[in-house]
This record gives C-alpha cells, sequence and structure tokens, in this order.
C-alpha cells in the first residue's frame, strides 16, 4: 500500500484519532499492512520490541507462559495497540501475542518511529499521550486479574 493510502486508514483509526495530518504522513512511512492467520504468533515474551502494531480488524490473545504453558490474560479486538514496549528500554516483548483469527494490522516498525519521535518531540509527546493511558488501563487491568485470583485480603 502506498504512503498516502496508509497516512489516511492511519488519520481514520480511533487510536490516532485527531493526529495532526503532518503526524499521520510522518509515521506512515514506518508502517505498512500485515496479515495474520489464526493461531499465528505475532511476537513472543523475551523477543526484541521492534513491530508496534494496531489491530484493524481481528483478535489477538496476548499470553504469558506460566508452568511452561500458555496463558491467556487478555484479548485483544479492532482499534487496540499491540506491543507498548517498542518505546521502553531495553524494547523487549513482555508476552506473546498470538492472532485468534485471522487479523490484519499496521505494522509499524519501531525503531523508525522512535528515530522520527527523536527528531519531532511534538510528535512524540503527542505519540507518548496516547499509548500512556493504554499501558495503564492494562496494568489496572492486570491488578484486578491479580486481585479476583488471590483474593482481596490476601497477604502475598
Amino acid at each position: 500500500m502506498e504512503t498516502h493510502q496508509l497516512e489516511d486508514v492511519i488519520a481514520r483509526d480511533p487510536f490516532f484519532h485527531g493526529l495532526p495530518k503532518t503526524f499521520c504522513r510522518t509515521i506512515a512511512g514506518c508502517g505498512q499492512h500485515a496479515r495474520f492467520e489464526k493461531d499465528e504468533v505475532l511476537y513472543r515474551q523475551g523477543d526484541p520490541a521492534d513491530v508496534f502494531h494496531v489491530i484493524r480488524h481481528g483478535h489477538v490473545a496476548l499470553e504469558l507462559l506460566a508452568a511452561g504453558k500458555p496463558h491467556i490474560y487478555q484479548t485483544l479486538h479492532d482499534g487496540d495497540i499491540l506491543n507498548a514496549a517498542w518505546v521502553v528500554p531495553p524494547y523487549r516483548c513482555h508476552s506473546n501475542a498470538r492472532a485468534v483469527e485471522t487479523t490484519v494490522t499496521i505494522a509499524f516498525d519501531a525503531a523508525c518511529l522512535r528515530e522520527k519521535c527523536d527528531a519531532d518531540h511534538d510528535l512524540g509527546y503527542d505519540l507518548m499521550k496516547r499509548f500512556v493511558p493504554v499501558v495503564v488501563g492494562r496494568l489496572n487491568s492486570a491488578r484486578l486479574q491479580a486481585t479476583d485470583v488471590y483474593g482481596a485480603g490476601s497477604a502475598g
């Protein structure tokens, strides 16, 4: 897909809603469409976080390994982001991500995006304002799940 077409897709995406057109154009140069079939792994825990995804269509399970088996702790859907670790050193994936069904994403090259954010701090700040609420929301969700599993009165 040509960059100007991807720029239009980015501008319409809920995660990027309100992003200035110039920023959409800039980040489109780092992106491309990607397709994953059911059960295909997008990335594994510990892998370099070299790609960040916005789910266009489909579902992706986030999994953690426990007792040698993957356990789903969250399922993401259209409009959700994958792999916010691209922006936090040491840039390593914190979980596995597996397509639950055929899934289409916009896949962004993390090194390219970091370079563009370093060159334009306004772009970097705008993207951080979008990522931080997602990360905090997922941390809160994980905290609530832990409370359900271990009980609110549990001492450890």
